[in-house]
């Protein structure tokens, strides 16, 4: 077994990063324009064989499309059309006709969008500032004032500072399917899995369980392999993620002037403000783009209880508006729709029975509480990530919590932490220089799913990551001079 052990030298603080897609490389790309670091001093642990792409643009899928356009897509803030300059000056786009919607934006596909982030920190890599462990973190431990990581094959780095950027846990299938297809070869638990819609044949009825973004790409990609069967896609709304804007809209509405302090309130100030909006004619999406630019200081303004009622009864009707769905995407399944290839229901699964091959699925509709009896060849979960699993979600997050440094927040969006993006753990207590970056932090820190606003939140970590490098020089420099007085 190879170890890499790290030693402190000087006033070198050492550096770790779990998860090198979108969110841990921007950490470490933005903390080294704050802080020049020397080779030894920044790992990131990341089993893909390059940096940048992570969960969400590690995909080969041609149907996969980034779902924001290009124009508001950067790793860097203050340049928010670094990518699509990117994309024109390299020719990036050669040979996919389909990249440019009809309202002028361009929506590569989604692989380009992680070769671009890595292109971005690959010098630092090439140049050893940056060294890429390509192992999945296997341990995490405190010891001597240290945290030690450990790869699965065994790599090891004692780091002074450690910062968890790992993607969402995968989706948790309800139960009466789980019960029941496990192990079935037309069961696609998780569609996010390279491959993972292979089992499914031309002709299958297809039930696809959620209609949000997930949905949308599984059926784009069914139609793209070919595949003509019917489609139901149920959830319990039966609302599905909408498209973007026809055209380019200004940001509408004040939502920080006079912050809603209850989920109630939040929700008529958004309605008065849409309302208000078409009378001008502009769309919702205006007001709701408005929203998430001012999401942060909304949710700071709402008390931790009022921040649960909006996860509880808001959160679906913000998904599906927040975050759309790219024009080609979208409009496959506008034609499947048209075509009666693909039904959306407002249903749950109350029961499922497995019969000569056939998944038998009773399905409960939610507006009517009547039932209906399908029979399907194959099941796909698109319900999402399962933010409530992720304390289980891999072994070492689990053992750190366990240990008293992790815990959910209270709104059961991801992993507690402070203003700081210092971990919490039950106790409410700052884990020493643990930091949370991306989607993770979202309970504390309101709407970090989007590309946007993982970046600056990245940038944000990475300044308190700076910060933290900076006091330990200084506390290392002066530490001579207390023992020289102290003699």
């Amino acid at each position: 077994m190879t170890t890499h052990s790290q030693d402190q030298s000087g006033d070198r603080p050492v550096i770790a990063i779990i998860g090198g897609g979108v969110s841990g490389t921007a950490v470490a790309f933005h903390l080294l324009q704050y802080q020049p670091l020397q080779t030894g001093q920044l790992f990131i642990f990341e089993p893909r064989a390059r940096l940048g792409k992570g969960l969400a643009y590690d995909t080969q899928d041609p149907a996969h499309r980034i779902n924001v356009p290009a124009a508001k897509m950067s790793l860097l803030p203050d340049d928010i059309e670094h990518f699509q300059r990117w994309l024109q000056e390299g020719n990036v786009l050669a040979g996919d006709e389909m990249a440019a919607a009809a309202n002028g934006g361009l929506f590569p596909r989604r692989a380009v969008f992680g070769h671009y982030i890595n292109t971005m920190v690959q010098p630092f890599v090439d140049s050893g500032t940056v060294t890429h462990i390509a192992e999945r973190a296997e341990d995490v431990r405190r010891s001597d004032g240290r945290w030690v990581i450990t790869g699965e094959a065994g790599r090891r780095v004692e780091a002074d500072i450690l910062v968890i950027a790992t993607s969402h846990p995968s989706p948790q299938p309800p139960q009466p399917l789980q019960n029941a297809l496990a192990g079935h070869p037309r069961f696609v638990a998780d569609p996010t899995r390279p491959d993972a819609l292979d089992a499914i044949r031309a002709d299958d009825k297809v039930l696809v369980v959620g209609n949000g973004l997930t949905s949308a790409d599984v059926i784009a990609s069914l139609n793209l392999r070919g595949h003509k069967g019917p489609i139901t896609a149920i959830s319990r709304r039966g609302l599905r993620s909408r498209g973007h804007a026809p055209v380019k809209q200004e940001l509408f509405g004040d939502f920080v002037s006079q912050p809603s302090r209850t989920a109630l309130d939040l929700l008529r100030h958004v309605r008065a403000a849409i309302r208000e909006a078409e009378g001008e004619g502009w769309t919702w999406h205006a007001v709701i783009d408005q929203v998430r630019t001012q999401g942060q200081d909304l949710w700071w303004a709402m008390p931790v209880n009022e921040r649960r009622r909006v996860v509880r009864h808001l959160r679906p009707f913000w998904d599906v508006h927040r975050f759309r769905v790219a024009p080609q995407v979208e409009a496959v399944s506008e034609e499947a729709i048209s075509a009666g290839r693909l039904a959306v229901l407002a249903a749950s699964v109350a029961s499922v029975e497995v019969k000569d091959g056939m998944i038998g699925c009773i399905l409960h509709l939610s507006r009517s509480g009547k039932s209906l009896d399908r029979q399907f060849d194959a099941v796909v979960v698109t319900t999402g990530p399962g933010h409530r699993g992720i304390l289980k979600s891999q072994s070492w997050i689990s053992a750190l919590a366990d240990a008293g440094y992790l815990a959910i927040d209270a709104t059961g969006l991801g992993l507690a932490c402070n203003t700081a993006s210092l971990a919490l753990g039950a106790d409410g207590k700052a884990a020493p220089s643990l930091f949370i970056s991306g989607p993770l932090a979202r309970g504390t820190f309101g709407e970090l799913m989007g590309l946007p606003e993982v970046v600056e939140h990245a940038v944000f970590v990475a300044e308190q990551v700076a910060s933290a490098v900076a006091d330990y020089a200084k506390r290392e420099h002066d530490m001579p001079k207390l023992n020289s007085s102290m003699a």
